[in-house]
This record gives structure tokens, C-alpha cells and sequence, in this order.
């Protein structure tokens, strides 16, 4: 469920319009729905309340300020994978001892961030990260407290490229290997060792692969609690889906039971890492048509917004819904929706049946609260768009849009070429 819907025929965001704030603000543009994101997050934290939880938002799917802010101030956390993503999650004012830091690839400095921020936990990812961060905390004369984040080799039945949990991905250490690395950092005196991790990949639209590693997480804690390694914590990631089209993931509470049905009686603070679950619905991507096409064998929607914008429709083949913020009773065609890159596969929608658009009608992209803005570049030295978030009858620039100023920002020609 989302605030997204037609008045007359016309897309209003909770109780405003989408057509005025482009006409203001100018597109493209993201826009984001408070009580949606509100709501989203109510709904995955909510069935946990009965059991010790942190849920640790993934920023990495949104990282805007006041998104963050507004997941602090409803008692949540969050996920980070970089030292810039702590300097938000700090600078959004969320209390550090619900930050855990992820990331396969952790720099020494990202690493010394986290410790002198006195995050509640590493998630480490290799035996190499570790002795480093017991090296780091030493010359800190800090603690560095830590969990494993373990492979289990579970199939998540996802894209390929956002599958995690596999024992040819990249993440994680291989569950038959875990026992001897606990005991290794155990050992190490500037290391303090808490937890499991497991992250097994996103978009997940079934329960049983969750639970599946779960049970092999919950042997693993067992055998490290008879090595009298004392894990409290257990950090289950993320990864639960939204609709885009026609999936149909559970709902959290279907997730939520699963989950707590087989750590009960456990003395666990269990840690969640949703990210898409609670923004992907919550947010729009609002293009404006800049001209038609048709040749012999295609017609061509071109648009103000590209690749560069929202790339995963050209990276993973994803599917988002596009609806008209005015609708006209328009024919439909079949077009592919493309945007002004110098790229064939910059495109929105492929093969899409689609209402018949006209020069200067506006679209919504919609299911791009996700990975949306987070993963958009300055390709073609187009500059970054503009976020919004709608409370109400009232919404407020929550990032400005990029000036080509912005473009070159640090960037110097060299006296030998004056």
C-alpha cells in the first residue's frame, strides 16, 4: 500500500498534487511519500516488537537525509557499507549504537570512522578485515565489536547480480569455515566478538530461503556458544521484496513469523537490514516526454529522465510500472520509453504497452524509491536530479537539483596546460 493515487484523474501524492510540484520544482525529479516511508517502516518493525530487535535500515537503497531522519526518529537504525554512508547516518542524528557497518571491501580509514563513531558493530567479511580491524581498534586503544558475516550457500532465487548468499558470491565467509575464524578472533585482544551475519541476497519474493539460513545460522550459534564464544547478536540482513509487477512477496508479518517461530526461547537480539521492503513503493520517478518516434519497426517515448537517473531497468532488465500523472484516455501503443543518453540501452520501459503521450506530458515512474536515486551518476555530464518528499498537502526539496556548477566542482585544469 502506497499514497500514490488519481483525483480526477489526476496522480496526487498523500493530498498533493504530482502536476504542481513539477511545474515548481521541474523534472525530473524524485518524489517520496513520508507517510508511505512511515507506514513501510511500521509495518516490517512492528511484527518484531514482541522480541529484542534493532531494524537497521539499509541506506544503500536510500540515503537522502531526511529519509534517514525520519527512520531515526521511529526508533530505527541503520546498515551502512562506507564510511560517507556513517557520515550521513551521523549526520541524519542516528544514535551510533544502532549502526552496523556491512561491506565486503571496508577501507582502514572507513574501519577507524566506525570505531571512533562507536558504532554497535562490524559486519566482517574476511579473516584479512579482521586482523586489520584488530589491529586498528589496538592502535585506537579501542574494542572493535564485531560479527562474522557467513556464507551459508543458500540459492535466494533472485537476479544473479543481487544474490549474495552463494558460495561462488564474493560476500561472507563460508559457513564451514566460520568455527574456526570465530575461534581465531576470539582470541585477539582488541576484538570483541558478538554476533552472526547473513545477507543472502535482495529482491527476495519467497520466505524459505530466509529460513533456510536461519536454521544454519542457529546450528552455528550453537556451536560457537559450546566454544564459549558468547554471540548475542544475529544480524539476518535484508533482502524481502516489493511488487513491482506481478511478483507477490510475503508480507512482513508472513516474514516476521517465519523468523521468530524459529528463534524462540533463543537469547538473541535478532538485527534486520530492510531497505526496498520499506522504500521501493514509497517513492516516484516523475520524467516529462521531450518528443515521439516511430520508425518501421518501433515507436520511441523520449523523455527528460535516462539511465543515468534510474539504471536498473538498463542493468538488470527491471520492470517499473509507468502511469500518467494526468491521465487523457489516450489509445495505447507498444514503445520502448528512452531518455537522451548516447546509449542503446538507455531506456526506461521496453516493448511497453503504454498510452499514446504527447511532447511535454509528465510520467511516473513508479516502485523508484529503491536503488533509485542512490545508484544515479553524471553520465553524459548530466546533472543529479532533484528529491522531494510530500507530508501532507505540503512537500519540501529535500535535495536540490545538481547545477552544472556542480559538474565540475574539484576539478582543476593544470598550469601546463594553460
Amino acid at each position: 500500500m502506497h499514497h500514490f493515487h488519481y483525483v480526477d484523474n489526476e496522480l496526487y501524492c498523500e493530498d498533493t498534487p504530482v502536476q504542481r510540484i513539477a511545474q515548481e520544482v521541474g523534472t525530473p525529479f524524485y518524489l517520496y511519500s513520508h507517510a508511505t516511508l512511515k507506514m513501510h517502516f511500521e509495518a516490517f518493525d512492528s511484527p518484531f516488537r514482541d522480541v529484542p530487535h534493532i531494524t537497521c535500515f539499509s541506506m544503500k537503497s536510500n540515503s537522502n537525509l531526511a529519509v534517514i531522519r525520519l527512520f531515526a526518529l521511529e526508533g530505527g537504525g541503520v546498515d551502512i557499507v562506507s564510511g560517507g554512508e556513517l557520515y550521513r547516518a551521523l549526520k541524519a542524528e542516528v544514535d551510533p549504537g544502532k549502526i552496523v557497518f556491512s561491506g565486503v571491501g571496508k577501507r582502514p580509514e572507513d574501519l577507524a570512522y566506525g570505531l571512533d563513531s562507536d558504532i554497535l558493530m562490524f559486519n566482517t567479511e574476511s579473516s584479512q578485515e579482521i586482523e586489520r580491524l584488530n589491529s586498528i581498534a589496538g592502535e585506537m586503544g579501542k574494542k572493535a565489536r564485531i560479527a562474522l558475516r557467513v556464507n551459508p550457500d543458500v540459492d535466494p532465487e533472485t537476479h544473479p547480480y543481487i544474490s549474495t548468499g552463494l558460495r561462488e558470491n564474493k560476500f561472507g565467509i563460508d559457513i564451514r569455515e566460520a568455527p574456526d575464524q570465530y575461534a581465531k578472533a576470539s582470541k585477539m585482544p582488541n576484538l570483541e566478538v558478538m554476533g552472526v551475519s547473513c545477507h543472502i541476497g535482495s529482491q527476495l519474493t519467497q520466505v524459505d530461503p530466509f529460513v533456510e539460513a536461519l536454521r544454519k545460522l542457529l546450528s552455528l550459534v550453537d556451536k560457537l556458544r559450546a566454544m564459549d564464544i558468547p554471540i548475542r547478536y544475529l544480524d539476518l540482513g535484508g533482502g524481502l521484496g516489493i511488487t513491482y509487477d506481478q511478483e507477490e512477496p510475503p508480507h512482513p508479518t508472513e516474514y516476521a513469523e517465519a523468523i521468530k517461530k524459529e528463534v524462540k526461547g533463543l537469547d538473541l537480539t535478532l538485527i534486520f537490514e530492510p531497505g526496498r521492503v520499506i522504500t521501493g513503493n514509497a517513492g516516484i520517478l516523475v520524467t516529462k516526454v521531450l518528443y515521439t518516434k516511430s520508425t518501421d519497426e518501433k515507436n520511441f517515448l523520449i523523455v527528460d529522465a535516462a539511465m543515468n537517473d534510474l539504471i536498473r531497468p538498463s542493468l538488470y532488465s527491471s520492470y517499473h510500472a509507468i502511469q500518467p500523472v494526468v491521465k487523457k484516455g489516450r489509445r495505447v501503443i507498444k514503445a520502448d520509453v528512452v531518455g537522451p543518453i548516447c546509449e542503446s540501452g538507455d531506456f526506461l520501459a521496453k516493448d511497453r504497452e503504454i498510452d499514446a503521450y504527447e511532447p511535454d506530458e509528465l510520467m511516473a515512474v513508479m516502485s523508484a524509491g529503491a536503488y533509485g536515486f542512490t545508484m544515479s551518476s553524471n553520465y553524459n555530464s548530466r546533472p543529479r536530479v532533484a528529491e522531494v518528499m510530500v507530508r501532507g498537502d505540503q512537500y519540501h526539496v529535500v535535495r536540490e537539483r545538481e547545477r552544472y556548477e556542480d559538474l565540475i566542482r574539484g576539478e582543476r585544469i593544470p598550469d601546463f596546460l594553460q
